[in-house]
């Protein structure tokens, strides 16, 4: 099939490409859709801040595990405004015009969860649906395939070991089927997420046992179901209201631009790949 590209916009090479109203139309219908399946199976839409306290994310081993895709931010520092360092010709600041960064920009939509969750007590079946821009410092950009930055749908489980482990037998299949039906061929391969010290036993247990499993068209992930066990409810003190237990963890997460990006390449137009979305989604609800 011939595939038909759009003009790589200006900031495509920087990994932060724009989308024009085809695009845009066509994220938000996706995102209607991996929202509706969270809404329909209990989940509570949420809306998270954009940036997360670098501390926190410390506290959640986010800088030892992925100090490769790790963003920060931080303020000018006005005091420096006058020397000739301020902002150099190619229109970067030196650390010397910077405050300290005490601010990250997360690679994932379901920190932000977890974050807002701590020291609470929960239900044993919670479900939270958010989406968020995420960043990741990638060695190349590419398209609508690797950016800088880019929107996360996730429908994130916090509870029991079963509600969590269900949740992601559900959505595998929600995935599968909405796959199917949009002709989409997706492999589902075992990936390794270090949310565990390598040299820990959690991290044993991890490579016997995979945490995250992605969902690939041709070599692009697109779709990942993710756990985490008790790591998250553990540092961020979630309980259980029935035992007072740590909470166990999972989600579900859709990276909209790649999922713009394999439809774009499987259908060969815009149009195309919001055809096939929508006859999918009339075709009834996912499993």
């Amino acid at each position: 099939m011939t595939v038909t590209t759009t003009p790589a916009s200006v900031g495509e090479s920087r990994g932060l490409p724009s989308l024009g109203p085809e695009g845009t139309a066509l994220l938000r219908l996706l995102d209607d859709t991996f929202e509706g399946w969270g809404v329909s199976a209990g989940a509570r839409p949420m809306t998270m801040p954009p940036l997360l306290p670098a501390a926190d994310l410390a506290r959640l081993d986010y800088y030892d595990n992925f100090p490769h895709q790790a963003v920060v931010a931080a303020p000018l520092d006005l005091s420096a405004r006058e020397t000739d360092e301020f902002c150099t010709d190619s229109g970067c600041f030196p650390c010397t015009a910077l405050q300290p960064a005490a601010l990250g920009l997360p690679s994932a939509s379901c920190y932000a969860v977890y974050i807002d969750h701590q020291g609470r007590q929960v239900a044993d079946d919670t479900l939270i649906t958010v989406v968020g821009w995420c960043f990741r410092k990638e060695e190349h950009y590419e398209g609508l395939r690797r950016q800088l930055g880019f929107r996360m749908r996730e429908v994130v489980a916090i509870g029991t070991r079963e509600h969590a482990e269900s949740h992601l037998t559900r959505f595998t299949s929600r995935i599968q089927a909405f796959a199917e039906a949009l002709d989409l061929p997706l492999r589902k391969e075992a990936a390794c997420d270090p949310f565990f010290d390598k040299g820990s036993s959690k991290a044993v247990l991890q490579r016997l046992t995979p945490v995250k499993h992605e969902f690939l068209y041709e070599d692009l992930a697109i779709a990942s179901v993710n756990t985490h066990r008790n790591f998250f409810g553990d540092r961020c003190e979630i309980t259980l209201e029935s035992s007072g237990s740590p909470a166990f963890t999972s989600c579900a997460a859709f990276g909209l631009e790649r999922w713009l990006s394999a439809l774009t390449r499987r259908h060969g137009s815009w149009g195309a790949a919001t055809e096939a979305v929508l006859r999918a989604n009339a075709a009834g609800p996912a499993i």
